[in-house]
């Protein structure tokens, strides 16, 4: 078996510091005070602290080993629940969502709730910035078991890493991920939805909860949102 906690310190070692992660620390260290929902283990935080960050961070998820591993800085508030669980009140300049955590609201209700709960967490004119995978890029196709990657975790095991697509439905697809040995012994099987929405679609739920998209862009160095982009780079304001 392979529990929780190896799960989330494999999630750290699978997702090294990237692109991605200096896109969102450039708003994180210009922005007074911060909420980073879906912070899982609390990486971009702990960088802001270390690069300097004198203000209020705080960061939500519902993992609970995610935020163990998170909370061996102090001098962050961390928060264990969902998006929509948020009860601030304009607490906040700026909200990030990294990880393509968006994707994790598959239903209307969810995501509409959700974003609420976040434009209500800003102060007028904060900033909700965050990725999601473009659909036109269907990079679901490639999750299947004919590609699978191997790794070694933290504590030097050899594993294979697993994925098949269950379904697609719609925008949503729901896959499994199965952390095995090399030899293909299954130790962990995770299954989850994620939701492929494009820009109209991601416009018109901002725009009733509240926010105004400010830029869109293509890749995390702010280049042009285009049909074959991969990802699709929101920076909303609060209005």
């Amino acid at each position: 078996m392979y529990s929780d906690a190896d799960a989330a310190a494999l999630y750290d070692h699978l997702n090294p510091w990237g692109s991605s992660d200096d896109f969102y620390l450039s708003f994180v260290l210009d922005a007074p005070s911060v909420l980073d929902i879906g912070c899982g283990t609390g990486t971009l935080l702990h960088r802001a602290r270390e690069a300097g960050h004198t203000g209020r961070l705080c960061g939500l998820d519902p993992d609970t080993a995610a935020l163990a591993r998170a909370r061996r800085r102090g001098d962050i508030e961390w928060i264990e629940g969902r998006a929509a669980d948020v009860t601030l009140k304009a607490e906040f300049a700026l909200a990030v969502m990294a990880g393509n955590a968006f994707q994790v609201f598959v239903h209307d209700d969810e995501l509409r709730t959700s974003l609420a709960a976040i434009r209500t967490a800003l102060a007028v004119g904060g900033r909700f910035v965050f990725g999601t995978r473009n659909p036109r890029a269907r990079a679901w196709e490639e999750w299947n078991p004919s590609n699978p990657f191997d790794v070694v975790d933290h504590a030097g095991r050899p594993l294979r890493m697993i994925y098949h697509v269950e379904s697609v439905v719609g925008d949503v697809v729901t896959f499994t991920e199965t952390t095995a040995t090399r030899e293909g012994e299954p130790l962990r099987t995770d299954r989850a939805s994620l939701r492929f929405l494009g820009t109209d679609q991601i416009e018109a739920f901002l725009g009733k909860a509240g926010f105004k998209v400010e830029s869109w862009y293509g890749d995390w160095e702010s280049g042009p949102l285009g049909a074959a982009s991969e990802e699709i780079v929101v920076v909303a304001r609060a209005v």
